[in-house]
Parts: C-alpha cells; structure tokens; sequence
C-alpha cells in the first residue's frame, strides 16, 4: 500500500520481475503511470536505461517542470485546454558554464518549449520559489481531470471506447468526489461530460438486438439521494451512516436522535419499511420515495439531499450507483479482516468492477457497511469524548490503541473518509467560528510492533480557506501525497514543525 521509494519498491521490482521472466530476454521499455510520477522528477528519482519511455496519467499537481520541458523519456497525458502553470523553460532553468552575471541574456538562446538537452541545466531555485507562492495564492495544488475519465476520452478519440470503458470512467470521476479529491463544482462538470457519453451510447445501442438481453448493460444520469448503499441497506441504517444526514441531525447526541425520530414521523413512513431492508420494502413507499425524503429534507434544512450521479442497470436485476462502487471497491482494496497480501486485495478490488464477477460487488458492498458502521462510532467517540483539540493553526485527533476497529484506520482512504465526517461532524457541533477556516490532522497507529503511526490532513470545511496548504507543504513519499508515515516518538516533533510551518 505504502512506497516509501519508488526507485527499489517499484520500478526495480517490475524490472527484475521481467529480467527473471521466461517470456521476455530483456527489460521493458514503456512503461504507463497511473496517478502517480507527475509530481516527482522521474528520470532523476528512477534512472532507467536511456531508451525507456514513460507514460503518466495523473491527476495530482503541480507537475514536475522536467517531465514538462522532457519530450523524448516522459510522455504526459493531458488534455490541451489543461493550464499546468508551468513557467518558461529559460525561467527555470540555465546553463551551469554561465556565471550570475550572463544569466540574464540566457534566455534568447533556447525556445521554450525545447526539451532540456546539450549543456547541462540546472534549476533556477528563486524562480520555483516564487511559483509555488504564487500557485499558493491561486490555490492551483488541487487534483485535476480523473485518470479514469482521460483514459476514456484518449479511447473515444481512437474510437475504443466501450460502453464499459464508460462506466469504468463514471466511477473514477465519483471515487474523487466521495473521497473528497476534487470540489463539488469540478464534480459537477465532470458529469455533465460524462452525461453527454452516456447519452451518445445509449442512443447508438438503441437498436441492437442485445438491448433487451438480459446480460444487457444500461447506463442512466439520476438525481438521486446522498444516503449511502441505501438500496443495499435499509433506510434507517443508511440515514444513520451517511455523513450528510449524520452531522446535519447531529446524531451523536440525544437531540439529534429526536430530531431523527421527527424526520422520520415527517415522511410518514412506517418504522417497520424503514427499518428492513431496501428490497423488501412496499413498491407504493419506493415509488415516490426520493420525492419525499426530499420534500422533508427541505424542512429541516437539508437542501442538498439529492446529488447528480448514475446508475447501472445489468439485465433486469441488478442495479447499482456509482457510489455504490466506489465504496465496495474501495472496502476490498483495504480489506483488513483476512490476513491477505495487497496484491490479492487490488486483483478482488480491480474484480468487482466486472459485470461478470458481481460476487466481488456484493462481498464489497457488505465490506463497505461495516466500515462505515465503523466510521460512524469512531466519530461519535471523539465528538463525545473531546479528542479533537485545535493546535493553533490546525486540528489535531489521534486515535489511540485499542480504539475498537483502529486496525481500519490503518488504511488511508479508510481514514479519509473518517477525517472528512469528523471535520464536518466536529463543525457542526461547536460554536468556535474559527473551526470551520481550520483543516484537521489525524494519527492513528499503522504498526504496533514496529512503532509508527500514520498521519493524514484534509482541508478545511470553509470555502474561503487556503484548502491544499495542508497537501503542498507535506513532504510525502507515496502515492498519498496527504498522508505521511512516522515513528511514534516522532510525532511531537513533526507536530511542533507543522505548527511553525502553518502558523
């Protein structure tokens, strides 16, 4: 799950994999980057042989200035209309033979888009200085385009693309959205895209005999509810493990609970349905269900209740949303209850986004409810107990051993999704104003023999906010670039240094 360097746990290991192979004499000579090596220099950090060719799709930024001005070893994968930020390749970079004084007219001598050979260069410190404050000032460190999403579109415009292809894109856009990767107005956009494909699919498989199969795929946009796995759930059980509804009726307490009752008795629908299982539900209450839960949302305040999304259909039967495996997907990838290595978890995970291997789905779904089940004790303990204390600058929560369901946190998209309901949770209980301009920093323990502990931050709740400070000032050695590994005895000081940092 963790690299902690990417030259010997990575790119070393793939190649000794293929010089140990049968199949292949010599080592690979292209090699794809999905949401990773945009940020890093790569040829510095890996040092491949001088023929190997790297492909990068990823979403993170800033993107390194070498695998920018780089054309012949680092090949990125980006739309046209994606502004990168990066500066002129002469206000980076100079001639090491050129003293200070001649620096200045360097600059007539290459173009700028030329790829950084011939003479030797070298970085030109005070201009990257001055651009990362200003990408600072205009908030430019946020992920951008979903891999999935360009992958998609790289397909379409070859005329690959696949009505799976499609979906496969759809769940990628949600997993930024779920996971809090990208903001709303970017998600919104991104499936007014999708919507467009979806639309061009469904129209060109209108007339093919396969369309009424019941081995058939139908893809459909829907304004649907922000209830999590509702439809594989019941609806008391999703209302009360959501984070929307959770923190909007603050749940943790007994008011929030009365308010719950009082949300319920709004509806007007019998405890009984509400209680038992989606599908064994009446069909009158699910006819008009979404309509009604909207209309008393409305009155207590929850006016975000429906969101835009889609939904697949396989045959007759089945029919999920795209959160819906986002979080099954994401519950197998990090599924801590087996002793299993990563790579079993990853094939299990990559397995149930296949329309034939719909027993992965299920076992994720059901996964995916204990964890959020988890999620939402853990954040009613520390609402309850006052373990989040402000540190200045930030927030600050560590979850201790013996914490029950601890080893889940372990995980980073677990603890994701737990920072992100207990930032929302601990604003919504607190009548510090200046809580909601904070972004919050949780600990908790990855391994207790070997003593470390993982740290992960998530930007503030307010808008207003300097939202990725928290990501462009981590000094991170994986593919989380929100999340840093340390020994425990390590965690004072790297809290001190953040507080100066932030402060």
């Amino acid at each position: 799950m963790f690299v902690t360097d990417i030259r010997k746990e990575f790119y070393e290991v793939v190649v000794n994999q293929v010089r140990n192979s049968s199949f292949f004499v010599l080592f690979y000579q292209y090699f794809v980057l999905i949401n990773c090596g945009a940020n890093v220099d790569l040829l510095e950090t890996l040092q491949p042989e001088e023929d190997s060719v790297f492909f990068i799709c990823d979403t993170h930024r800033p993107v390194d200035v070498v695998n920018v001005y780089n054309d012949t070893q680092i090949k990125l994968l980006i739309k046209q209309d994606d502004d990168l930020g990066v500066p002129s390749y002469d206000d980076i970079f100079r001639d090491d033979e050129e003293d200070e004084e001649a620096g200045d007219d360097s600059g007539n001598e290459s173009d700028g888009s030329a790829e950084p050979s011939g003479k030797r260069r070298r970085y030109d410190e005070d201009a990257l200085e001055r651009r990362i404050e200003r990408q600072r000032a205009r908030r430019e460190w946020e992920a951008r385009r979903s891999a999935a999403l360009v992958m998609f579109e790289l397909a379409w415009v070859m005329s690959k693309d696949t009505k799976d292809m499609l979906w496969w894109s759809v769940i990628g856009v949600t997993d930024q959205w779920v996971h809090d990767k990208i903001p709303h107005m970017k998600y919104v956009t991104d499936i007014a895209t999708l919507q467009r494909h979806v639309s061009r699919h469904n129209h060109r498989n209108e007339d093919e005999e396969n369309s009424l199969s019941i081995d058939c795929m139908r893809i459909t946009f829907e304004y649907d509810l922000r209830l999590v796995l509702y439809q594989h759930w019941s609806l008391y059980e999703s209302i009360c493990n959501s984070c929307y509804t959770s923190c909007s009726f603050k749940l943790w307490s007994i008011n929030g609970q009365k308010k719950l009752q009082e949300f319920l008795a709004d509806m007007g629908l019998p405890l009984k349905q509400v209680r038992q299982k989606f599908n064994s539900m009446d069909m009158t209450i699910k006819e008009n269900l979404r309509e009604v839960i909207e209309e008393s949302a409305n009155k207590f305040s929850m006016k975000d209740i429906r969101v835009q999304t889609f939904a697949v259909h396989f045959g007759f039967k089945n029919r999920f949303l795209a959160s819906d495996v986002v979080h099954a997907a994401a519950a197998l990838l990090e599924n801590v209850e087996k002793d299993e290595t990563p790579t079993d978890n990853f094939i299990k995970a990559l397995d149930c986004l296949s329309r034939s291997n719909l027993e992965w789905l299920h076992l994720g779904i059901a996964l995916a409810k204990k964890k959020l089940k988890a999620i939402q004790q853990t954040v009613a303990s520390c609402i309850c107990t006052n373990l989040i204390l402000s540190q200045g600058p930030f927030l600050y929560c560590h979850l201790l051993e013996g914490t029950p369901d601890v080893k889940l946190f372990s995980k980073p998209l677990a603890l994701t999704l737990l920072c992100k309901y207990l930032l929302k949770a601990f604003v919504c209980s607190t009548r510090n104003k200046r809580c909601k301009i904070l972004p919050l920093i949780m600990a908790a323990p990855l391994d207790v023999e070997k003593g470390t502990v993982i740290v992960l931050g998530i930007p503030p709740e307010s808008e207003t906010s300097d939202k990725k400070k928290w990501v462009s000032n981590s000094n991170s050695n994986h593919f989380y670039f929100q999340v840093s590994l340390l020994k425990m005895e390590d965690r004072g000081k790297f809290l001190d240094a953040l507080i100066a940092l932030l402060s």
